[in-house]
């Protein structure tokens, strides 16, 4: 494949918004597969090939359509199950839904038949990629959560796992030399500083040594080239935008005219979104409500 390098006067599409990374990463080319495979690998610290992407949303061709976080949910060539997503705006519970969608993934195997059972299960892992806040008090921006004693220090073992990047803690590692960054720092530093040209050569570096990024950046550049796609994502982000100014508002009004009215309304919200068919994972996003409340609306 042929390597593309950014020019001083070229202009990426930010890949940190959610529409602009899953349509990178979805794309039916070997080079949006064979980047995606290369970026698990890289985040579980494993030789892995991705064989299958799971479709649990709208395609890529309807961006425009899409106001909710946007994930990739895949699988491995010896049947690990990955759920990848970026999130450039992540909400005070991320943790908290990257534990419950973790699980949910794990255990939506089936255990059941011949040659089934608990022994079969495959790896799953859940990684997101945080985009401006930060989550953990330390100043590592990479982090991998299983299950473990905290008092003994003793690993269960298990099979589930919770993989973080948050981009905002790039600093000092940005001013490393390319060649030692580690796979893992070279990934967060393309996805934070693509669209800052001060960093144009690091970026064509790491390109340059790593073939996961060069394909990752050969299709990224391949959209933003294209006219009407990049209206397309142009359109989403404004949706997302107009989403998050939303919220904002709804927020603040509810401060001034008290808890309860907001949450009649997201109550409202939740009754319409039910209606049209919208997922119940996404409503616990939008209105953070628990499965029970929104089960209980009519």
């Amino acid at each position: 494949m042929e390597k593309v390098f950014l020019l001083d006067d070229d202009d990426p599409i930010d890949i940190r918004r959610d529409c602009v990374f899953k349509a990178v990463f979805t794309k039916e080319t070997p080079e949006s597969l064979g980047a995606l495979s290369k970026l698990v690998s890289a985040l579980i610290e494993r030789d892995v090939s991705i064989v299958s992407i799971f479709t649990n949303e709208l395609p890529i061709d309807s961006l425009g359509d899409r106001q909710l976080r946007l994930d990739i949910n895949c699988r491995a060539e010896s049947g690990e199950l990955v759920n990848v997503e970026m999130c450039f705006h992540p909400k005070s519970f991320e943790p908290v839904r990257l534990e419950f969608y973790a699980a949910k993934l794990y255990t939506g195997q089936a255990i059941k038949g011949i040659k089934q059972g608990y022994k079969y299960l495959k790896q799953a892992y859940q990684i997101a990629i945080l985009g401006k806040e930060c989550f953990f008090p330390d100043e590592e921006f990479y982090h991998t959560f299983e299950y473990y004693d905290p008092v003994h220090r003793v690993s269960l073992n298990g099979k589930t796992r919770i993989i973080t990047l948050e981009l905002s803690k790039l600093d000092t590692i940005v001013e490393k030399p390319t060649d030692q960054m580690t796979y893992p720092e070279r990934w967060a530093v393309f996805f934070q500083y693509l669209t800052d040209r001060s960093k144009r050569s690091i970026i064509n570096k790491i390109v340059a040594q790593e073939e996961g990024i060069a394909m990752a950046s050969s299709v990224l550049m391949t959209i933003s080239n294209d006219e009407e796609e990049r209206a397309r994502i142009m359109r989403a982000e404004k949706t997302e935008l107009d989403y998050i100014s939303y919220m904002a508002l709804a927020e603040e009004e509810g401060h001034e005219k008290g808890f309860k009215k907001r949450d009649d309304e997201l109550i409202e919200n939740a009754r319409k979104a039910l209606a049209k068919g919208i997922p119940i994972e996404h409503i616990q996003i939008i209105t953070g409500f628990d499965l029970q409340t929104i089960n209980g609306i009519q």
